[in-house]
């Protein structure tokens, strides 16, 4: 089972993925740079050589890039727009370097313009990162549908990525919580959400999962992370989609509150868990 964390790279690729050992990860999601800004720190070969072989050494999953919050495709403002589309330029050209697979990008929101406005400018934006050859993939985060986000449906996001012209060039992060808060019931009805993401995108689309627990109850279209088994969801849920058949080979990777000592008892939760 494929397992991790947001872990801090602000001490080096190296240290990172040492960190995420040590509270039994096998696989890590991190920030590109500044979640809330723009800030990036420039890339160590040395470090990321380093990184690399500890990767192999230790058969370490995939790591996961995640892009920060501050970008937005949807933007109706023609700077915002130009901002996030040289970020995420200048990121997967960054990503490609570091060795990430994947890097999880927020769809945008739509800021009053309507989600159909939404859906082409994000689609128009991401065209331009959809040549066919590319080393990062990539993924559309699925939403809560909180305020004006746009991608809180399957068919938001499957529209998005046809309007593209190369669907293929992208794929799906499956939020727990997201999902749970836009209203797809993953606690009683945790296959049928599959069978439709199946018929709708394809579950060959979803490549990693954040597995959160949920503040907010099924259909609230709120955003509030929760520590494992201490929300809406609660451990049973997280044991049904943790041991799927459909999810076997899928990165879990944690964003629940309390930080890193927080991860390590999750993921020993979870590996116990599994096994019972």
């Amino acid at each position: 089972m494929l397992l991790g964390a947001f872990i801090s790279i602000s001490k080096g690729y190296e240290h990172a993925l040492k960190e995420a050992l040590s509270i039994g990860a096998n696989t890590m999601q991190f920030f590109t740079r500044n979640p809330r800004g723009s800030a990036a720190k420039a890339l160590d070969a040395a470090d990321i050589m380093k990184m690399k072989a500890l990767i192999k050494e230790t058969s370490f999953g995939p790591i996961v890039a995640h892009a920060p919050y501050t970008l937005n495709l949807a933007s109706g403002k023609k700077e915002a727009r130009e901002f996030s589309m040289r970020v995420l330029r200048e990121d997967l050209e960054r990503m490609e370097v570091v060795g990430a697979l994947y890097i999880v990008l927020h769809p945008g929101s739509h800021v009053g313009a309507g989600v159909d406005r939404g859906i082409r400018k994000i689609a128009s934006a991401l065209k331009e990162f959809a040549c066919g050859r590319e080393k990062v993939m990539v993924l559309l985060e699925t939403m809560s549908g909180s305020g004006s986000e746009v991608g809180y449906t399957f068919e938001q996001l499957y529209e998005i990525m046809d309007l593209t012209g190369n669907p293929d060039a992208f794929g799906v992060c499956f939020d727990t919580c997201h999902v749970l808060g836009a209203g797809y019931d993953i606690v009683e009805s945790l296959d049928e959400v599959l069978f439709d993401f199946d018929k709708i995108l394809g579950l060959s689309k979803l490549k990693v999962v954040h597995l959160n627990d949920s503040k907010f109850p099924l259909g609230s279209r709120k955003d509030r992370h929760a520590s494992l088994g201490e929300g809406e969801l609660g451990l049973d849920a997280i044991k049904r989609i943790i041991t799927h058949p459909k999810l076997q080979d899928k990165p879990f990777l944690l964003e629940t509150p309390g930080g890193i000592e927080n991860y390590k008892k999750e993921i020993k939760m979870l590996r116990a868990v599994a096994e019972n």
